[in-house]
Parts: structure tokens; sequence; C-alpha cells
């Protein structure tokens, strides 16, 4: 039996495999891009049989989403984290935080974000804004709301407005400045943010 052999595991959680799978398809997408990226590079990188891939994604397309969502999984983590340091009742510093996180979080991330969301189109119309980071701030605009710390009348609205507006800012900055000022971009995001609700 060789070194390899009794070193390399012969199963492994599915979730563990499937994340595997995940990573070796964003390192790939990284170096390659999407398009240019195959099933069978993907099963190379993770070390695994070609028929493995096709337990967990039917096709290259569901590998890309896995890694969309969970691009929004970790920048709503973030933003998360974020907020949480705030003082409960301080609902203008939890908006600010908010704003700064996302565009941060963007930044952290740009190269990946437009491998994953520039270089492919969304499966349907609503897939740029119907996501978790959209619904997060929309339950932090209505709470805030509920509270008394600003009147808005549509949270949806003011959520969607204030991620795509966020969303474009980082977009512009990062085509167009070689050397991004976060402390400006952080500050210009907190006064759209607390301006969007009436502050």
């Amino acid at each position: 039996m060789g070194s390899a052999a009794k070193t390399r595991p012969r199963t492994k959680p599915p979730e563990e495999r499937r994340e595997e799978l995940i990573n070796a398809a964003q390192k790939l997408f990284l170096e390659h891009g999407v398009g240019s990226t195959t099933v069978e590079q993907i099963t190379t990188g993770a070390d695994v049989a070609k028929g493995t891939f096709y337990l967990y994604f039917s096709a290259k397309e569901d590998v890309l989403a896995a890694l969309q969502e969970r691009f929004g999984r970790t920048l709503l983590e973030k933003i998360q984290t974020a907020v949480a340091e705030k003082p409960d009742s301080d609902w203008k510093g939890k908006l600010a935080a908010w704003g700064v996180a996302c565009v941060n979080g963007y930044l952290d991330s740009i190269e990946l974000h437009d491998i994953l969301f520039f270089e492919t189109r969304p499966r349907r119309r609503g897939a740029a804004v119907d996501h978790i980071v959209v619904d997060d701030l929309m339950e932090l605009v209505k709470s805030g709301a509920e509270a008394g710390a600003w009147a808005v009348e549509d949270t949806r609205f003011a959520a969607v407005f204030l991620f795509s507006g966020l969303h474009g800012v980082v977009d512009d900055a990062s085509a167009k400045e070689k050397r991004i000022d976060r402390a400006r971009l952080g500050q210009r995001a907190e006064q759209i943010c607390l301006r969007a609700v009436g502050l």
C-alpha cells in the first residue's frame, strides 16, 4: 500500500467534499474565468473522480450559484458583525456601520465578486437584488423605523436603493481609481445611508 493511499481518506463527509469542489472551482474561476473552466478541471483540483462532482452538482452553473450564495453569506456575516458592535439603541450607528461594512466587504473581494457576478448573467431578472444582504438591510431599516429612529415609508424600496447605490459606487471606484481611498468611500457610504432615511 503506497503512502498516498495511507494518508488520503477514502471517504469524507458530504459537506466537506462539496466544499472542496466549491473551493477548487473558486480557485479555477479566479485563474481562468468561469467560461474557460471545465468540470474536469474542478474535479482534478478537488482530487475527486468526475462522477463525484455529479453527486453534488448537475452542472458547472450549479457550482457558480453555490459560490455566489457563499459570497453573499460571507458579506452578510461581515456586515452583521460590524452592526452588532453598535449599542442596541444606536440606530444611526448601526445603519452607518452597515454601509461602511458593505463597501469594505465588496472591496475586500472585488476580484471574486466580478468573476462571480459580472462574467455571468443572473439566471433571472430579480437575482441582482433579491438576496440575503438586501433582506438584512430591509430588516434594519424596518426595525429602526419601528423604534422611531427614522421615518421610511417603503423599507424594501429603501433597502434596494441603498444596496444598489453602494454596489454601484464600489464598482465605479474600482473601475476608475487606481488606489481607492477606503476611508473617504466609507465616509460617503455612511452619509448616503443616513440621508436615505432622512437623517
